[in-house]
């Protein structure tokens, strides 16, 4: 099986990036080497990077790019540093990426009854005890058992911690009526999701996915604006708010496949 086209999205030029059979959007400020694609020209929301990070590139992809007529196709979405690796790929051989043989560059066989990819979950149940003190002393006031009990590290408590102290329910309150009962269960449950806003999925399902997101995130600016988001947890606050409702999106709406990725740093 071929037809796949992945694009890895970069706020600086990664000279490794230029040797995977991967198309590279750019979202850095300056002009990118030649090889890049850009997502300052069309309809696009550049202006907005800073605080929507390679949702930027995802959007002008949407809004420029895709091809619904195209149904064969599959299209997927990796960052500079968080990659798709290949099934069989042993992370405890991080040197084997040196090669670029473990990359995810074809549709498995495996994909073959599925519609849509994801990132395999990461496990929120682990939280030092200290870093929940510093960082979820307001949701410890109110409820101290979050010190004692693994089930109520949620990814509402999570995103408290880290994004803004109410910001997610805030937000999830937003969505439509289809999703917002069910989201605002499964962030208050689940202590695990998938990852990064990555995605391989076929054109139909991007495009749905693309429409239902960025209109939230059109609501959620008239709540949070952007003058108020600052400091590295918080101004990027609208990427953050997709990647927890792409985990549940996917889930529901979607013939879903979890998949290997891998965190790997160049260094050039």
């Amino acid at each position: 099986m071929s037809n796949l086209k992945i694009y890895c999205v970069t706020n600086k030029v990664v000279n490794f990036l230029s040797n995977l059979d991967y198309e590279i959007g750019w979202v850095g400020q300056g002009k990118p080497p030649k090889n890049y694609i850009s997502c300052n020209e069309g309809d696009n929301i550049f202006y907005k990077e800073k605080y929507f990070s390679e949702l930027t590139f995802q959007y002008w992809y949407w809004k420029n790019l895709l091809n619904l007529a195209n149904k064969d196709e599959w299209v997927g979405f990796c960052q500079k540093r968080r990659f798709w690796v290949n099934r069989e790929f042993n992370k405890d051989r991080m040197s084997d990426l040196k090669n670029q043989k473990s990359f995810l560059n074809k549709i498995p066989l495996e994909w073959k009854n599925y519609e849509s990819v994801i990132c395999e979950p990461i496990d929120l149940s682990n939280v030092k005890i200290m870093k929940m003190i510093k960082r979820g002393f307001k949701s410890i006031i109110k409820d101290p058992l979050i010190l004692f009990s693994k089930k109520k590290h949620t990814i509402n408590l999570h995103f408290d911690m880290h994004h803004g102290h109410g910001n997610l329910i805030k937000a999830a309150n937003l969505l439509n009526e289809e999703d917002r009962s069910e989201f605002i269960e499964y962030i208050n449950t689940s202590t695990s999701f998938n990852p990064h806003i990555m995605f391989v999925a076929k054109p139909h399902i991007a495009n749905l996915w693309f429409s239902t997101l960025f209109s939230w995130l059109s609501r959620c600016e008239k709540i949070f604006g952007f003058d108020d988001l600052k400091g590295y947890d918080t101004q990027r606050l609208y990427a953050y708010l997709a990647e927890r409702y792409l985990s549940f999106w996917f889930k529901k709406h979607t013939n879903y496949l979890e998949w290997p990725w891998v965190f790997y740093d160049s260094k050039n």
